[in-house]
């Protein structure tokens, strides 16, 4: 939340200094000097040099998103969350693209119904 507070205070800065010429509709969190989107090769840039100080390997930015949907169903998040976190049109897609489904959640899935079975059945 800090991070997001000085960006803020950044933001504003950057729109009085920029006046008249501010164009954020959008209310884009992280933007240009006039409030504009970034631009692609700009963020990229800076992730290739965050993933080197951090000793990762290069990936691109659409592996991010790729780790970020797979984790976040392996921990248990549910599918609709994960759907509009993404930004796709239908939880039905997130799955079709993201749904695979590990050997550890299949014995975890077995497990969960052993129980299940033991305890009520």
């Amino acid at each position: 939340m800090n991070v997001l507070r000085q960006q803020r205070r950044r933001q504003l800065e950057m729109r009085l200094k920029a006046g008249a010429t501010w164009n954020n509709s959008d209310d884009l969190v992280f933007t240009d000097a006039l409030g504009n989107h970034l631009k692609h090769d700009l963020i990229y840039r800076h992730l290739k040099r965050i993933f080197t100080q951090m000793g990762i390997p290069s990936l691109r930015f659409h592996d991010l998103r790729h780790s970020y949907a797979v984790l976040s169903i392996q921990a248990g998040d549910d599918i609709k969350t994960i759907q509009e976190n993404l930004g796709h049109y239908s939880a039905a897609f997130t799955l079709d693209v993201y749904g695979h489904v590990t050997e550890q959640m299949k014995r975890d899935s077995s497990e969960r119904m052993d129980l299940y079975i033991q305890k009520y059945c």
